[in-house]
Formats: C-alpha cells, structure tokens, sequence
C-alpha cells in the first residue's frame, strides 16, 4: 500500500473540498484597464486580486470557493462597483459591464439574481432621491419594503436574500427597521440553514436573527409594561445621539413635523412656534420637531441660524417611517400630546393656544 505524508493527505482534502469558479468579465468602456476583486467576508471588504483588462476589455479570474459555501465576489474598476456576484464551486460565469455600474451575468442563476436585486436597489435609490416630497417618499419606501418581503419569501433557499435583508437606507437605518422583523429574518435564517450549513454568511444571518429577536422580546415587554397613546420615535439630535419622544418629561409635546428647506416654513419657526414655546415652556411645554428634509447640512444650519431652542431630530432617510407612522402627507404638521396621550389626529396653530392654555 502506498504510504501518504500528512501534508499530502491534507493537501487531498482540500482538493476534495474545495473547487474554483471562474469569471469572464468583458468591460468594453476600459481596455488595459485594472479591475479590483474583492469577496464579502460578513461585513468587510476583503481584497482578492487586481487584475488588468487586455485591448480589449476582457479579463479572466477564478476564485476558490469551497463546496456548499457560495461566495459573494464583486468587481470593481476605480471605485465603482460594476459587478456583483454570488458563486458557487465549479460556476463558469461571463459578464458583460460598463464602467457605471451597469452589467449583465449569466452562467450563475445565483449571480443572474443578485443581478435583479442589485437592479431593483438602485432603482430605488434613484427614486428616493428624484423626490424631496415627504408624502411621495413614503408611497416608494413602502412599496420598496413591500416588494423585499415577498422576495425573501419567495427566495428562502437562496442566498441572495442576505443582502436584501441587509440594505440600509443611510449609514444608519436599515431597510428593514421594524421590530417585527425579527420574524422575517428568524425564518430566512433557519431556511438557508438547512441549505447551506457551513457558510458563514448564514451564520451572521442567524445571529442578526437572534439579536432582533431578543429586541423584539424587549419591546414586547415594555409594550406590556406601559401602553402608550402614540406612536413612538428615536431619532437623532444635532449632537447625533438618538433622543427617544417616549424619554421626554413634558406634560404637553408638540409633534411638529417640518421641512428646513421651505422658505415659509421657516418662518413659521420664528412666528408661531418661538413665542409658544416662550411663553408655554416653563409650564410643561416642550417641541419635537422632526425636519423631512434629508439634507442634515441643510436642517443643522437653520437650526444653528435660528437658534431654535426645543429638541429638534432628523434621521435623515429614517424620517420616511417617522412620517408613515403619523400619516403625514405633507407639511408642516403637528400633532399634541397631553400627559402621554394623543389629544388630537392633528392639530392647526390657531387651535393649539387653546389646547395649550387649558393643559397647562
């Protein structure tokens, strides 16, 4: 009998378990151009290769992929990302790129559906940010989210319902920011668990899953604890620092939905809502405004400028749920709380004296 090094025994295995995916990439806007590979590990970039395109735009690469553990690779030339790809072992796959970021794949049905995730992504993107119209933000990112749901029912043993779920609105807000979330991941999770044990994309998938549901379990709680009478909100400060509407000690709060960029808005600041909250403040009295605009640059300056001195928040693409859950359609819009209750559906300046003057 023949007799095997440790090392060649080891080296056999590797062979056994692990097998490359090649890539034919065609981008025939960047001749004896270099391209970046990069491969996904959990939440950061890892660099794979550079690799240059010939006359004629067209580089070939493989990747090592290990059998049952797909890969999510991506191509970029400068800093834009021109190819986004989910490989599995022994994938053979030809792309066809430009250097916006437009790109067809085939040969991968994984990687031909991260291509229509990708897809719907940016043309939500572009759609977000063709509008400033609070009403018309909130129709698309429902809409959006509605759409991501029934893709990830509809794709549970796919991976590439990873990356749906994960997508941010802004560095802060996740797409899928309810707390009842937790479920839809929780089943993603379990689902891709049984197809794919040992990748480490699941993994992260499973504990996400695990710390959603753990918030969940403690929403649920202070729900039981204390019922409120509205809508709740977190919503980052000028400092940065989220202030929670709940956490405030104010026996009447105005809701006060805005938008910094509006000229006649900004005046109702000074006209309206200061002389209301000088007089009405050392009462109880406190505003938490909420500027629509996602332009923080914008809102910081006015509040700067005007010195407003009640809490004022904007979350930036976060505001989308923020107005979703008063049902904002436009603004301004305010709305008064009384000892933690909700007095009215919405209420006008000229009425909010009144309500002022008999709560406080």
């Amino acid at each position: 009998m023949r007799n095997f090094s440790i090392a060649a025994l080891a080296a056999l295995l590797l062979a056994a378990c692990t097998s490359g995916a090649r890539i034919d990439i065609s981008v025939p806007d960047a001749p004896g151009s270099q391209l970046v590979v990069r491969k996904l590990n959990v939440n950061t970039w890892e660099l794979l290769d550079t690799v240059r395109t010939n006359a004629k735009g067209h580089v070939s690469y493989k990747v090592e992929v290990a059998k049952g553990q797909p890969e999510f690779v991506y191509v970029f030339y400068k800093d834009t990302r021109i190819a986004s790809l989910l490989l599995e072992a022994g994938d053979a796959v030809s792309v066809e790129a430009d250097t916006l970021g437009k790109y067809q794949v085939a040969g991968s049905p994984e990687s031909e559906k991260l291509a229509q995730v990708d897809a719907s992504a940016s043309r939500f993107g572009t759609a977000m940010s063709a509008s400033s119209d609070p009403a018309e933000l909130s129709r698309t990112y429902i809409a959006y989210y509605r759409d991501c749901v029934k893709y990830v029912l509809e794709n549970q043993r796919s991976l590439t319902v990873i990356p749906v779920l994960f997508q941010q609105l802004d560095e802060n807000t996740p797409l899928f920011n309810q707390y009842t979330d937790a479920i839809l991941f929780r089943k993603a999770a379990d689902t891709l668990a049984t197809v794919y044990p040992e990748s480490r994309y699941v993994k992260a998938l499973d504990k996400e899953a695990s710390r959603r549901e753990h918030v969940l379990k403690l929403n649920s709680l202070v729900n039981m604890a204390e019922e409120k009478g509205y809508p709740d909100l977190s919503l980052p400060g000028t400092d940065g620092k989220p202030v929670t509407l709940s956490e405030l000690d104010a026996k009447a709060m105005l809701v006060h939905f805005w938008d910094s960029s509006d000229a006649a808005q900004k005046m109702f600041n000074l006209d309206v809502l200061l002389p209301l909250w000088q007089k009405w403040h050392a009462r109880g009295f406190q505003i938490y405004a909420i500027d629509l605009c996602s332009d923080k640059a914008v809102w910081a300056s006015v509040v700067r400028a005007q010195e407003l001195p009640w809490i004022n928040v904007n979350g930036g693409l976060g505001n989308i749920q923020a107005a979703s859950l008063y049902n904002v359609s436009g603004t301004p819009t305010s709305f008064l709380l009384i000892d933690g209750s909700l007095s009215s559906a919405a209420i006008s300046s000229s009425a909010l004296e009144k309500e002022l003057a008999k709560a406080l």
